[in-house]
């Protein structure tokens, strides 16, 4: 291999649910070469092999573009990894993370470019998956979610219990435990620079998806240097209610770091954006989507102060989706969701007990 000629690593995959899980294996993958391409699968591929998407593959194409390790996006990408699609992108190997990935057939979706030597292992990011983020919302529906068909909270946990779910060490339930490390490895840690002008968010961004892509990518037009303020658990409770937040604030601060457009977190922010905050992190311009802003405890327009002082503005991303929209989209489908689940996790439990046989 030439030393000027670029490495160009591959990675593959559904990438539904776009999660933080996601982002750090292309993370890892990108760090063992120059520039990483990305393949993702089409709506059809894995409807066959997987089970019903949770977004489309057009939202998906978009998300995974947004992730700031991401330097290229192959559409409509095998399921199973093919020798040919690798040399066609000029990639010199693919990476995959250290769980399984199986065909309807159950077999192994990498199994050829391991046998050519052309595969790198990385390693999967423990307490998350979209099975079972998928498996949270499941399990959400026995509360509020849909009150005009509210289900029985013992007959979702009966038909729930009809799964292997808990049992594969891949797909199970599981807690994400969050570490300074892994902060660290997610965030750019670059300064403000001298001209730049700062523009601060804030929201629950949970379930990360294009509808916040789309409203950020509106932002970095406003601005060069972009602070998210992610609101604690509790709070996004209190305006949002019923069972929110999907994600908890470490999970949901390393979805929103892994965005390219983003170049700060500030972890639990204040629901009120005040005189001080925006002082504090030099602000220029306070910027909100066009969803409605719920009033703080007090009764109080939390955006007032940078309304009144001129640095205060909203702006439609065009999109219209919502956290609230992706867990109604899995009621609606909750049986094809649940037979999902379950069909994932029996996959990966008999591969399991196939290969330890061996």
């Amino acid at each position: 291999m030439s030393a000027n000629k670029p490495t160009r690593v591959w990675a593959d995959g559904c990438f539904d649910l776009v999660h933080f899980g996601h982002a750090n294996a292309l993370r890892q993958a990108k760090a063992m070469g120059d520039v990483l391409v990305v393949g993702v699968h089409n709506d059809e591929e894995i409807e066959k092999n997987k089970g019903p998407p949770v977004f489309t593959q057009e939202e998906r194409y978009r998300m995974v573009l947004a992730v700031k390790w991401v330097d290229e996006v192959v559409k409509d990408a095998p399921y199973t990894t093919q020798l040919q699609v690798l040399d066609e992108q000029n990639c010199d190997f693919c990476v995959h993370g250290d769980d399984i990935t199986l065909t309807a057939d159950g077999t192994d979706t990498y199994q050829l470019v391991k046998d050519a030597g052309r595969y790198k292992e990385c390693k999967r990011t423990q307490g998350v998956s979209t099975t079972e983020l998928v498996g949270r919302m499941l399990l959400a529906t026995k509360a509020h979610f849909s009150q005009e068909n509210k289900l029985k909270e013992d007959e979702t946990l009966a038909e729930l219990s009809k799964s292997p779910q808990g049992k594969s060490p891949y797909t199970g339930t599981t807690q994400f435990l969050p570490t300074t490390q892994k902060i660290i490895q997610f965030s750019e840690g670059k300064e403000p620079q001298p001209g730049d002008r700062i523009a601060y968010v804030a929201g629950a961004f949970d379930l990360f998806h294009v509808g916040h892509v789309d409203f950020l990518r509106k932002v970095a037009e406003e601005a060069d240097f972009i602070i998210v303020g992610l609101h604690i658990d509790a709070t996004v409770n209190r305006y949002k209610g019923q069972n929110y937040p999907i994600m908890n604030l470490h999970e949901r601060t390393l979805s929103v770091l892994a965005c390219r457009y983003v170049s700060e977190v500030v972890i639990g922010a204040p629901y009120s954006v005040t005189k001080e905050l925006m002082k504090h992190f030099n602000v220029d311009i306070v910027l909100h989507g066009a969803t409605p802003i719920a009033a703080d405890e007090d009764g109080s327009d939390p955006y007032a102060y940078p309304k009144s002082v001129g640095k205060f503005k909203q702006i439609d991303s065009a999109n219209l989706l919502t956290t609230a929209n992706i867990v109604e989209r899995i009621i609606e489908n909750r049986e094809k969701f649940m037979k999902r689940n379950a069909k994932k996790e029996k996959k990966e439990l008999d591969y399991i007990a196939k290969t330890e046989e061996q």
